[in-house]
């Protein structure tokens, strides 16, 4: 046992004698003392007999050692910081981009979504597109200098988009893909008028959304009639994380043509939720429009909680850290994940985010049920705890790359080597016959009923049996959460393992997600050579998956991290000082 474990101490084996005079009496506070050992130990020992999982959880902190301060992991080959371009593996990327971009101009350009095995597009509105692929690509193709695909898609935008459309648009998915991408080329472009022209139409159209009694945006929007919907599907409630992450694209259109409306309604939303809060900083995954209160529901990191949790910290670093009430969301909020949320894998020791399930009672009580589920979403948790951590737990202001320990507060060391351990989970869920990370992965716990069965030693996929169709769990949709964290890391540390591991997620999309005519699908499921295809290539693999990619091997000067936030569709935004008062913060 170490000397940070428990410590004996030492009592004179015998007690001093003075001559001549009666030996000394032990007081009545140490025989309490005594007795009261005497009861710990026997009641340890009782329960290290009966239930050893409570005995352990008593004493387990103080036979568990410290985290030893080790910012990156070991790094393979040359351990020097090197932050240039490695151009044959960025420039992999631009042709692989270019493999998706030119099947998609050439079968369905202007259509929402592409078929790239049917070599058709749809839409999600039978009145038309609203430029779903076009918009939310045309940035990653400035940063890769592809300046005539670039032109073709302003031309595009300029004579055929228009959002006078009929029917049901999600609002969340319109504002980070569209307006976003709106947003962001109008920066990259130099400016080009057209892009903010855009923008303003699309998010004058979405505003309406927010005219609910308590402030809280509506699922859905009708942009035609310029009309929120409510979501019937979830009985009218609001995701949270769709909510709380319209923010970084209304503020910045705000800035832009400065008019407070935007950021007046963006804000509403955050003032609505920091006054539901609950008492573990975490957040249920739905809310209440009308009242603006959270609804029993789960909490979790992954979809419909993910992306709250991230826009905290970046509406902080958006204006620069001059809303402190961002800070202290963002750190109540991981103080919540880091103590009921995330565990460790019972074999490997694997750090892993669970889900908090609210189950009812017959008699009406409410307990949490967690379970180790974790989708692929949660995956930019990595990267993102290492963000914060440099941010919010600097304890120098400035921190070196990758950061010194006496540079960080306690906490900021908590969250960075929680974000790196992240990390390197998410990687082993890589660990496939393709080499791809399933949608959804459990971990393994005692008791879980599923040995023998063939599951892996620390994770699984839910239901994949040899034979069998596969489970939704076992498909990996061309999804950007891993290279996202990768991308950061990178930055952050210098670490050529990231770019390692970048490396081998893009071999294996080349080698298993690339359709030979034009594009990339999705894999039905991940485990199983060879692969089935779904005729499918989601929008964020342009716009994110291959962006993120691109500048984990772009030199970092290219729009560094303490000028740029990215929203959470990998649209780039300048980090501003806010030219208005805000009234919430």
């Amino acid at each position: 046992m170490s000397g940070d474990g428990l410590r004996q101490r030492k009592k004179d084996a015998k007690a001093k004698k003075t001559s001549g005079t009666p030996a000394t009496k032990y007081p009545i506070s140490s025989i309490k003392s005594s007795i009261l050992l005497f009861i710990a130990m026997f009641t340890i020992g009782f329960l290290a007999l009966y239930s050893p999982k409570v005995a352990w959880r008593l004493i387990s902190p103080y036979f568990t050692p410290q985290p030893v301060w080790e910012p990156v992991p070991p790094s393979r080959g040359v351990s020097a910081v090197d932050f240039s371009a490695d151009v044959p593996k960025r420039e992999a990327t631009v042709e692989a981009f270019k493999h998706a971009w030119l099947a998609y101009e050439r079968d369905a350009m202007g259509d929402d979504e592409y078929h790239p095995i049917s070599h058709k597009g749809s839409n999600l509105s039978e009145s038309g597109g609203i430029g779903y692929t076009v918009v939310d690509s045309i940035d990653t193709m400035f940063m890769m200098h592809l300046d005539e695909e670039a032109q073709r898609a302003r031309e595009w935008i300029a004579t055929e988009l228009s959002f006078d459309r009929e029917g049901k648009f999600n609002t969340f998915e319109t504002t980070i893909r569209v307006l976003g991408g709106l947003l962001s080329a109008y920066h990259l472009s130099g400016n080009d008028p057209l892009y903010l022209e855009k923008a303003k139409d699309l998010a004058d159209r979405i505003l309406p959304v927010f005219d609910t009694p308590s402030g809280l945006p509506l699922s859905m929007v009708n942009l035609a009639q310029r009309k929120g919907i409510s979501d019937v599907d979830n009985r009218g409630f609001v995701s949270t994380a769709e909510a709380a992450t319209l923010q970084l694209e209304f503020k910045y259109l705000s800035l832009l043509t400065d008019e407070e409306i935007y950021w007046e309604k963006a804000e509403k939303v955050m003032e609505v939720i920091k006054g539901s809060h609950l008492t573990t900083g975490l957040a249920s995954i739905f809310m209440n429009p009308e009242d603006g209160r959270f609804v029993l529901s789960a909490i979790r990191l992954g979809s419909r909680g993910d992306s709250y949790y991230e826009y905290l910290l970046k509406q902080y670093i958006q204006t620069n850290l001059s809303e402190p009430v961002y800070r202290v969301m963002y750190d109540d909020a991981m103080n919540g994940v880091l103590t009921h949320l995330v565990q460790k894998s019972q074999k490997a020791g694997l750090t892993y985010t669970s889900e908090l399930i609210p189950e009812r009672s017959m008699g009406g009580e409410i307990s949490w049920r967690l379970t180790p589920k974790q989708d692929h979403l949660v995956c930019f948790f990595g990267g993102s705890l290492m963000l914060g951590a440099i941010t919010t737990g600097s304890a120098t202001g400035k921190v070196s790359v990758p950061p010194r320990a006496d540079e960080l507060t306690e906490q900021g060391k908590r969250d960075w080597l929680a974000g790196v351990e992240l990390i390197e989970t998410c990687m082993r869920t890589h660990d496939t016959a393709t080499g791809l990370s399933p949608e959804i992965v459990h971990f393994r716990i005692p008791n879980d009923g599923i040995d023998g069965s063939g599951a892996a030693q620390d994770w699984y996929i839910k239901g994949a049996r040899p034979g069998e169709f596969p489970p939704y769990d076992a498909r990996y949709i061309l999804r950007p959460e891993t290279v996202e964290s990768l991308f950061i890391a990178f930055r952050l540390t210098g670490n050529r393992l990231y770019r390692d591991y970048g490396w081998a997620i893009f071999e294996s999309i080349q080698k298993y997600c690339r359709i030979e005519s034009g594009g990339y699908a999705s894999v039905v499921n991940v485990d199983e050579v060879p692969v089935r295809h779904e005729d499918k290539m989601e929008t964020f693999f342009m716009s994110e998956t291959l962006k993120y990619l691109y500048l984990l091997f772009e030199d970092a000067n290219v729009l560094p991290l303490s000028q740029y936030v990215f929203n959470t569709e990998a649209h780039p935004f300048p980090i501003f000082h806010p030219s208005i008062r805000t009234g919430f913060s």
